[in-house]
């Protein structure tokens, strides 16, 4: 994994019928940046980033699954991107001041990227993120950093980004 794996996320266009693909990550990555950057500064997801980049991935993932003539990823994408919104809902939900109404939405555009690799790597994906989340908590705990809140978008993008390079390298 590493500069190898980004590259072969990135130009996933020079394979035929993939530039959409190689687009969609091309902007999950520059948003992924832009996002966790205000989520860790201001502990905020913006609606005007989240939701056009999420629309935004779901067209170009279903597009590359179309011109690829896999249109069981198209199916993923959108399974993933509903299905982790749902699952982060039903959390935010359960315990609204842990688990912001951003992060549900952050969930949605994430869930759409990983499951262009298929449903299971959506969960793990999740799961990963939360799963640091929860390390990074409990070293700020160990730090006497009571009443520290940690923003978990970049957490959940981190989970992310390591699933998707863990399968193109």
């Amino acid at each position: 994994m590493g500069a190898d794996a980004v590259a072969s996320v990135l130009t996933a266009g020079s394979r035929p019928g993939e530039p959409a693909a190689a687009a969609a990550y091309a902007l999950f990555a520059v948003v992924s940046v832009v996002l966790a950057v205000i989520d860790v500064r201001h502990h905020r997801l913006p609606d005007v980033v989240v939701l056009p980049a999420t629309a935004s991935g779901v067209v170009l993932l279903s597009l590359a699954a179309a011109a690829t003539g896999r249109p069981q990823r198209a199916a993923e994408v959108a399974l993933g991107a509903a299905g982790a919104f749902a699952a982060c809902l039903l959390l935010h939900l359960a315990r609204p001041g842990a688990f912001g109404g951003g992060d549900v939405k952050l969930a949605g555009l994430v869930g759409a990227h990983l499951g262009w690799w298929g449903l299971e790597v959506v969960a793990s994906g999740i799961g990963v993120g939360f799963l640091a989340a929860g390390v990074a908590a409990v070293g700020v705990l160990a730090a006497r950093g009571r009443g520290v809140d940690l923003p978990l978008g970049p957490f959940l993008l981190g989970g992310a980004w390591a699933q998707i390079l863990a399968r193109a390298g």
